[in-house]
């Protein structure tokens, strides 16, 4: 993607650079990054997360969409918590996925079967709604009647239907790094990710754009197969804190 050569070229001009898991490390080093400047801090995102995760549970943002936790059809997965509720959280934004018709046309058929299992709650980025407008997609849009079509939501009632859902579809990298900290299955709409510890040890599994294993795997997390995944390391809140160490030492 063209950021990812953004980031390659600020990570040569940078004095410091303090990264998420440790294959960014070994990345670095190969790219001929001084040691010296690499500091495996965390991840800052997930502070932000941790901060405000209390808050953003306490808003009531279901009822908006006549949901309640612990109501639906689908069988829990094993461990999960009862905060989980009957529905599945979908964001869709990226040019790969949105600006050709063929692309989200098949996205829209796997939608199309989810949404029939259980409620899809589809906060629609601007970008996205241009496009459904102008490949002539209301209609498919209109007639699927749990596919909930939304305005783009604020951070904390986002957070708030991202942590009780029961997965999340997505082709946003911070959305695979929130859901593996809340414990929820993440469907990543996407052939690659730059984030790859949310699938080593994370909850994320990348299916591509392919109708037939979008809903496989969205039936199997239904069917309680769906990732554990565990907290990435130093995932704890308290990156910020050891960049400043770094910065003060």
């Amino acid at each position: 993607m063209p950021e990812e050569i953004n980031r390659v070229l600020t990570d040569q001009i940078a004095d410091l650079l303090f990264t998420t898991e440790r294959d960014a490390d070994e990345n670095l080093l190969r790219e001929g990054v001084p040691e010296e400047k690499v500091h495996f801090v965390g991840n800052v995102m997930i502070d932000t997360l941790l901060r405000h995760k209390e808050r953003a549970l306490a808003l009531d943002v279901l009822g908006r969409y006549g949901l309640e936790p612990g109501r639906g059809r689908g069988r829990r997965p094993k461990g999960q918590a009862q905060r989980h509720c009957p529905y599945a959280l979908l964001t869709l934004h990226r040019p790969s996925n949105v600006d050709v018709p063929e692309v989200p046309a098949g996205i829209l058929d796997a939608l199309a079967e989810i949404q029939a299992r259980l409620p899809i709650i589809f906060p629609a980025h601007p970008r996205t709604v241009k496009r459904v407008q102008e490949f002539g997609f209301e209609g498919r849009l209109a007639g699927m009647k749990d596919l909930r079509v939304t305005e783009p939501l604020g951070y904390l009632e986002f957070l708030n239907l991202m942590s009780k859902a029961r997965l999340v579809l997505t082709d946003s990298g911070g959305i695979q790094e929130e859901t593996t900290i809340l414990g929820v299955p993440c469907l990543t709409l996407r052939e690659h990710t730059e984030q790859p510890v949310t699938v080593t040890e994370g909850t994320n599994t990348i299916v591509g754009r392919d109708p037939g294993r979008i809903v496989a795997e969205a039936l199997a997390i239904l069917d309680g197969r769906g990732k554990a995944g565990r907290v990435p390391e130093l995932w704890d809140g308290q990156a910020a804190a050891r960049i400043v160490a770094v910065l003060r030492n």
